[in-house]
């Protein structure tokens, strides 16, 4: 599939930046995707053929058929764009050359076995009461007070309020 979007964006003459944006997806989507990091995913795939009604989606997700649903279009839009510097006039193209290949069959996946758990029985536990003695923290009691001023002099208190 990764193919097939290179080949809309060479005809309809997108950069990947420019396919991205008209996709309103993130740049980083389409260079993932043409790097063969990501393969599409279904909102992509559902951006394309919105974006772009014209497209063919058997085409889009088998290769099978033409890209563009009308003809008219299709011959349009081969008037219009040169010819992409990846095709080569005297090959035919690439899907017409290779068949598409089936997926492989998968094993059914696993599924794991049901666990059942038992209730909990009640297990009762001895209650046992206890007295908690808190300890009285010592009162405390201010005892100096030092006061500073901004002329670099200072006043101390004592319990007694008098200045020393």
């Amino acid at each position: 599939m990764k193919d097939r979007i290179k080949l809309i964006m060479d005809n309809e003459q997108l950069t990947p930046s420019a396919f991205a944006d008209k996709l309103q997806l993130g740049r980083a989507v389409i260079s993932h995707i043409l790097n063969g990091r990501n393969n599409p995913s279904l909102d992509v795939v559902t951006r394309i053929l919105s974006k772009m009604d014209y497209i063919n989606p058997d085409w889009l997700l088998t290769g099978d058929g033409s890209m563009y649903k009308s003809e008219a279009r299709q011959e349009k839009i081969n008037t219009t764009a040169p010819v992409s510097v990846y095709t080569n006039v005297n090959q035919p193209d690439l899907f017409s050359q290779n068949e598409i290949s089936k997926p492989a069959d998968k094993p059914d996946p696993e599924y794991r076995k049901e666990i059942v758990v038992e209730k909990a029985t009640n297990v009762s536990e001895d209650v046992i009461n206890q007295t908690i003695v808190y300890q009285k923290v010592p009162e405390r009691k201010v005892t100096k007070i030092i006061i500073y001023y901004s002329d670099n002099t200072f006043e101390t208190f004592n319990t007694d309020n008098k200045p020393l």
